[in-house]
Parts: C-alpha cells; structure tokens; sequence
C-alpha cells in the first residue's frame, strides 16, 4: 500500500503555507485561495480550509532515509522545537526497527519523522525536506473503528501481522514491508509526544490500492474504490 494523497483542514491556511512552503521548503504543487498541495517524496499533501469547522489536527508522520535520522534531526531543530515524551526528544521502536521524532505545526497537527531500518533506502545529498521519501502514517480517527478496519481489510489493506481489530489499541492497517500505514483508532487517545487527544476530523486518503477513504464534516466515513 502506499498513500498517494492526503486532503487535511485547518483553519489558518496561510500559517500553514509560511510554515510549510517558507520555513520547511517543501516544494509546491498547486495553489488556490482556500487550499495548497505540497510534494512529500511520492506523495502529495493538500492542506484545505474551506467549509472547514473548529479548529481540526491530525497526526501524520514522514519516512525519511534510514541513515539519516541524526541529520534529519539537527535540520528539524534548526526550525522547530521537537516535542518531548517522558523528557526525551527521540523515541526507537523496535518493532518497526525505527526511531522517530515529533514536533507541531501551526494548525496543532503531531508531525513525525521516521527512519526505518527495513527501507533500504540510504541517501548520499544532504538532508532536506527533498530527501523525504513518501508519507508513512496517517492517523485515521473514526466512531467505528472495527467496522471501517473490516472494510479496509475487505478492499485489500490489510491489518499488520493479521491482529484482530480493536476499539482501544491502534490498528496499523497495511504492512511493514515498506512502512506505510493507516492508523486506525477511536476518538479519545493521546497521540505520543503530544497533550492532544485523538478526535474525528474531516480527512480525505488515497492509496496506491485505489481505495479512497473519506471523513466527512457529519463523521460519516466512506471506504471506495477510485
């Protein structure tokens, strides 16, 4: 599976444009006056205000090359303050034979940056938001996590390592061979490296599967084929 596209609101869309376009340099796509669409690696992400309610986050995280995290690392600090859980700035998962850090951008969105040592991917330029190589996860916040998960598996994304669904735990669904999933939970769980709670937010994903998934404002959720 890969995640071709995401569709995420906020509601303050040039913070958004200085911060990702200025600060961070992402190379731009398109543009109009409610939205703009950046090139992450493979993929593209659309940050869009329009009709857009409250004040929406999300968590999304970024696979950058496996042997650049320190240096990936000193460039985010040059730009950012890097989030903290239980005092430190870096976390490993051995699962995922990964390590990862986190910061905010200016919606309130937990960005992450993770290097995996099962993508055999090793960069030789120095590191810039160009050496991103596609998004990895994107946190999928929905009131029926086990009916949208069987829908998912039915449309040929699977669950990692075939656990069973839950309504408590995240269910990565897709698979570990190159790093990309969608994390699928129910509202009312703390993102790590964040004070902010998982919450259901109109949100648009397509995959490389042709299967589409989409939030709408009223929380109803529609799993399709493109």
């Amino acid at each position: 599976m890969e995640i071709q596209s995401l569709v995420l609101h906020t509601n303050d869309i040039q913070e958004m444009k200085k911060f990702y376009l200025d600060l961070l340099q992402f190379p731009l796509v398109n543009e109009d006056k409610d939205s703009f669409c950046i090139k992450v690696g493979t993929s593209q992400l659309v940050f869009t205000s329009k009709n857009v309610k409250g004040n929406p986050y999300y968590h999304f995280a970024f696979n950058i090359p496996s042997n650049q995290f320190s240096e990936a690392k000193a460039w985010v600090k040059e730009r950012v303050e890097l989030s903290l859980e239980d005092g430190s700035d870096e976390v490993y998962f051995e699962n995922f034979l990964a390590h990862a850090l986190y910061f905010y951008d200016p919606a309130g969105n937990i960005v992450e940056f993770i290097a995996r040592g099962s993508i055999p991917v090793e960069a030789t330029e120095p590191f810039s938001s160009a050496s991103i190589i596609n998004i990895s996860e994107i946190g999928l916040t929905v009131d029926d996590a086990i009916r949208v998960g069987s829908e998912l598996i039915d449309n040929g994304i699977p669950i990692r390592d075939n656990r069973p669904l839950s309504t408590t735990s995240l269910n990565f669904m897709g698979e570990n061979a190159n790093g990309i999933f969608i994390i699928l939970n129910q509202p009312g769980r703390r993102w790590i490296f964040s004070d902010k709670l998982s919450a259901v937010f109109p949100i648009e994903i397509k995959t490389g599967t042709d299967v589409s998934i989409l939030v709408n404002s009223d929380s109803e959720v529609e799993v399709y084929k493109n």
